[in-house]
């Protein structure tokens, strides 16, 4: 009787380690073509792969391969609780967008109790999830601990301009700038909230930037500059900054859209469709220029050419609901 009860326990287990073990015939077939078979060969011959299995979950969290990127990923973490590991399930988690990313953040951050990266996707996820209040619990608390944590400060800011406390959200992203002066991706969303906010010390804080920039490569700086003049209404400094942010980068959409959208509320639709029939050159699949270039035809009197134009931005993003509309009521008697 003794012999039979682990007769059968071992028929259970391997039929259930077998069931873990292997995928369908198509996730087998897909992990044998590259860019994963290297991989998957490694995998096979090694006892302990954790790293192997984290680094193909990877290139299948790239490929949108998301199943099989779970259970590698998983897989990894199980092997060795690295914080590494740990981030990378947390990323394919949050791509199912589900309550999952939470659950095993917080079951991870009990293993991991000193990792910020965690705590810091915890909050993502709340986040994403809607719930930006716990969200920035969970920066307060790191901030608590951690008072020049970076990044924590730059999403709690972000989490506060989502809730319309600009106030607050520009005070800590300042306190983070005071931290770090020379990290020039925090001092370049100060002066754009500077910008946005019609706060003068925009045009300071991008001139440093400007003179900072010895190669001149960065249209940013001007950009901010450009922002800061048209909701100041200087709108002739404003088109004179949009166009040298346009000169540093040719490719840079947002000073194009706010050129011609600048032109168009002044009228100046012929210049206005211009812009952003630049845009639509610079990216042919950008939806919003179409629907703009769209509204200075029909303020020209080119309606045929203005409803193409709405129909390429629908076309282009279906979400785009002001070009449908903005078709439907040409075709109005």
């Amino acid at each position: 009787m003794i012999f039979m009860k682990y007769l059968v326990f071992f028929l259970f287990f391997n039929i259930v380690a077998g069931c873990n073990s292997k995928g369908t015939n198509s996730e087998d077939s897909l992990l044998q073509q590259a860019p994963y078979k290297s991989l998957t060969d490694s995998i096979a011959s090694e006892q302990s792969p954790a790293e192997l299995y984290y680094k193909r979950g990877i290139v299948l969290l790239q490929n949108e391969q998301l199943v099989l990127a779970e259970a590698d990923m998983k897989r990894a973490w199980q092997l060795k609780k690295d914080e590494q590991y740990a981030l990378g399930l947390t990323a394919v988690l949050r791509k199912k967008k589900g309550d999952e990313a939470i659950s095993f953040i917080q079951e991870a951050t009990q293993q991991l109790p000193q990792s910020i990266a965690l705590k810091i996707g915890l909050a993502r996820a709340y986040q994403q999830r809607g719930e930006p209040d716990k969200a920035i619990q969970v920066c307060n608390a790191i901030i608590i601990k951690h008072p020049n944590q970076l990044d924590a400060l730059g999403l709690k800011s972000e989490l506060l301009t989502a809730q319309n406390k600009g106030a607050e959200a520009l005070t800590t992203l300042e306190l983070a700038y005071s931290y770090a002066p020379f990290d020039a991706e925090l001092a370049h969303t100060l002066a754009f909230a500077y910008a946005e906010g019609s706060n003068k010390k925009a045009l300071s804080l991008s001139d440093s930037l400007i003179k900072a920039d010895v190669q001149g490569i960065h249209p940013e700086p001007y950009y901010f500059k450009g922002v800061y003049y048209a909701n100041t209404g200087s709108n002739k400094d404003a088109l004179l900054f949009f166009d040298k942010a346009i000169q540093h980068d040719y490719n840079f959409l947002d000073a194009y859209m706010d050129k011609g959208n600048l032109l168009y509320k002044g009228k100046k639709y012929e210049a206005a469709l211009q812009t952003f029939n630049m845009a639509t050159t610079v990216s042919p699949r950008f939806a919003e220029a179409y629907y703009w270039a769209g509204k200075a035809e029909e303020a020209l009197g080119k309606k045929e050419e203005a409803k193409l134009n709405y129909q390429r931005a629908y076309g282009l993003d279906k979400s785009l609901d002001k070009a449908r509309e903005a078709e439907a009521k040409m075709k109005e008697p």
